[in-house]
């Protein structure tokens, strides 16, 4: 410091001093400056946590909100399926039931027509029985593949996959349609390899007599070809015509409920009801064979059918009986259907059977009491009146002699547990309405 002779400090002195306190003064202000904006960023720091946490806690409650909502959309949805499948399963019921009733005034029809076939009557009257029997059919067909359709809506049946050796089955199929084809002028061929695939011998039959029956009512010209192909480590079932074919926009619709489409046969045949190829697309669902279709209007259809290979080879089937006269046979029939029993009655008759009717066990156990000969082998209704079974008869006349007693066991109800117990009792099961080829073979292979 430089101290004038008075002892006062000089200007330039002051001047240092004055600088010096400016450079602490900045130095101070930067300090608080500083200080003030790192308080500043803090607390815009709070604040902005403040602000996300009210964010994240909206969202919190707008996702819990969606997540109860859904919680509450997913009980209705189960509560809905589960009142769907329980109408579904009331529908398959009443359509089981009402089948039965349903099929019994058509099985009395039909064994009251055969037996008038077999009548010495005028030309005239077996046209108008070939008519009625016709007619009779339809309605078995409509009523049978109604109940089909509801037990596969219901999910009720289980196919039984088994090897199946396809030439026999298609070889089969070929001949029963064969005379259909012929009469209409086309040609029906079969090609097929010996090949061994896994399915359900009774449904693939079915599926393939919907796509060859479709295939013959809408060819007037040309021919149709079952074929079997290997393809891709399985095999593919083809049937192919000539058709009059499918519309573009009408390829997805066939398989619909009732959808006979724009194209019709000129060939006379009636329409038929729209239901086949519903059918159809159900059990190639059951079974998981995948189904394809192709057309082109004029020239004709090809319906594919996917099929797995077996490495097993199938069982060789047991052959059908041989339909013979059943003279002598004394047959004990009991019906609780008076119309039934009376055409059956009449029928056996025909065939020189000897014929007892019932309508229920006790019935037979009064004729029994009064000695009445013994049966040489029994048809039987399933359901009888008052909640009572046929099969109750069986065990009753069984229980009476030591040789074995034959049954056959007639019924409407087409349900797993009816099958379940006529095996069981060792009897046959017919399905009605009965058709009198099949009854007559088996009593006469039965009483063999």
């Amino acid at each position: 410091m430089t101290v004038h002779p008075n002892g006062l400090e000089t200007d330039a002195s002051l001047h240092r001093r004055i600088e010096k306190l400016e450079r602490i003064n900045a130095a101070l202000m930067s300090h608080v400056e500083r200080s003030m904006d790192q308080r500043g960023s803090a607390y815009s720091l709070f604040q902005t946590a403040i602000m996300l946490e009210g964010r994240v806690r909206t969202r919190t409650e707008e996702l819990t909100g969606l997540m109860h909502r859904l919680e509450r959309s997913n009980e209705a949805l189960a509560a809905a399926k589960e009142e769907a499948e329980t109408a579904n399963r009331s529908k398959t019921r009443f359509l089981a039931a009402a089948s039965h009733d349903l099929l019994q005034p058509v099985n009395a029809a039909r064994l009251s027509i055969s037996a008038m076939a077999d009548l010495d009557v005028p030309p005239e009257a077996c046209a108008i029985a070939s008519q009625v029997e016709r007619g009779l059919q339809t309605i078995e067909d409509l009523i049978k593949t109604l109940l089909d359709i509801s037990k596969l809506d219901a999910g009720i049946v289980r196919p039984q996959l088994q090897p199946v050796f396809l030439p026999d089955l298609l070889a089969e199929l070929t001949a029963s349609f064969k005379p259909f084809a012929e009469r209409k002028g086309l040609r029906l061929a079969l090609r097929c390899p010996d090949l061994t695939i896994i399915s359900d011998a009774v449904l693939l039959q079915r599926i393939l007599q919907n796509l060859v029956s479709n295939a013959v009512r809408y060819t007037d010209a040309g021919g149709i070809v079952l074929a079997a192909r290997r393809r891709a480590g399985g095999v593919r079932v083809e049937v192919t015509d000539t058709g009059c074919g499918i519309a573009a926009e009408e390829c997805g619709l066939v398989f619909d409920e009732f959808f006979r489409g724009g194209a019709r046969s000129n060939g006379g045949e009636e329409p038929g009801l729209g239901l086949g190829l519903s059918i159809v697309r159900r059990m190639a669902q059951a079974l998981d064979h995948p189904l394809s279709l192709a057309s082109r209007p004029g020239n004709g259809t090809r319906v594919s059918l996917a099929l797995p290979l077996s490495a097993v080879p199938a069982a060789i089937a047991t052959p059908a009986p041989v339909a013979t006269r059943l003279s002598g046979a004394h047959v004990l029939v009991v019906e609780n259907d008076a119309s039934t029993a009376d055409a059956l009655a009449r029928l056996l008759q025909n065939w020189d059977a000897r014929v007892s009717t019932f309508r229920d066990l006790a019935g037979v156990r009064a004729a029994m009491a009064a000695g009445a000969a013994r049966p040489d082998i029994l048809v039987l209704d399933y359901h009888l009146d008052d909640g009572a079974c046929g099969l109750d008869v069986a065990a009753y006349l069984r229980g009476r002699r030591l040789d074995p007693l034959p049954a056959i066991v007639t019924t409407a109800d087409h349900t797993a547990e009816v099958e379940t117990r006529v095996a069981a009792a060792g009897a046959e099961l017919v399905r009605k309405p009965i058709k009198p080829a099949q009854l007559r073979a088996l009593l006469t292979y039965m009483l063999a």
